[in-house]
C-alpha cells in the first residue's frame, strides 16, 4: 500500500509541475506553464542581478541593479524594457547572502532541462501568463523595482525600475 501510494504521490507531482496557477486553483488554458491570479493588484517581481557575466539563456528577463533597468536577453544582447534612467533599488539584504547556484525549479515536461536560471519554463509549447492588474502604476501600492504586470486597461506590459512604470505593447 505504502509503495502504490508513493508512485501516485510522484505522478501527482509530475503532473502538477507541468502547468502551475499562482493564486487560483488552475490555469485557463492548455497553452500556459505559469498562470497568475488576476484577483488583486500585485506583480511578479524579477531577480535582481549584480552582474549578467555567465547569463547567456535567450529570453531572460532580470532587473540589473547595475544601472537599474528591466533587461531581457535576445540573440545574446540585451535590451532595455525600463527606457527612464532614474531606476533606483535597495540591494544591501542581498548583498551579504552567498547564491545558491544549484537553486532550480523547473515547471513543464522537461524535467531535466539544463538552462541555468531559478524558474525555467521547459515546455516548448506553452507560456506564462503574467499577473494581470488594471492600471499597474495606480493599483500596485508600493511596486518593488524589478516588478512586471500585464496592464488590462492599457493592454500592455508594465515595468518598474523603482521610480517609475515604463509600458510596452507588442
Amino acid at each position: 500500500m505504502k509503495k502504490n501510494l508513493g508512485v501516485v504521490l510522484i505522478f501527482i507531482t509530475i503532473v502538477i509541475k507541468s502547468q502551475v496557477a499562482i493564486g487560483k486553483t488552475s490555469v485557463t488554458n492548455n497553452s500556459v506553464s505559469l498562470e497568475f491570479a488576476d484577483t488583486e493588484n500585485k506583480g511578479l517581481i524579477i531577480p535582481y542581478v549584480e552582474t549578467k557575466t555567465g547569463i547567456t539563456e535567450n529570453g531572460t528577463v532580470i532587473y540589473d541593479v547595475t544601472d537599474h533597468k528591466m533587461k531581457y536577453l535576445k540573440n545574446g544582447s540585451w535590451f532595455d524594457l525600463s527606457i527612464d534612467t532614474t531606476g533606483q533599488s535597495d540591494i544591501s539584504i542581498q548583498q551579504s547572502k552567498s547564491e545558491m547556484t544549484t537553486a532550480k525549479t523547473i515547471i513543464g515536461n522537461n524535467t531535466s532541462d539544463t538552462s541555468t536560471g531559478i524558474l525555467v519554463l521547459s515546455d516548448s509549447n506553452k507560456a506564462m501568463i503574467l499577473p494581470k492588474v488594471a492600471s499597474p502604476h495606480i493599483n500596485i501600492i508600493n511596486p518593488a523595482p524589478g516588478m512586471m504586470a500585464y496592464d488590462t486597461v492599457k493592454k500592455q506590459l508594465a515595468v518598474y525600475n523603482g521610480t517609475v512604470w515604463s509600458f510596452w505593447k507588442p
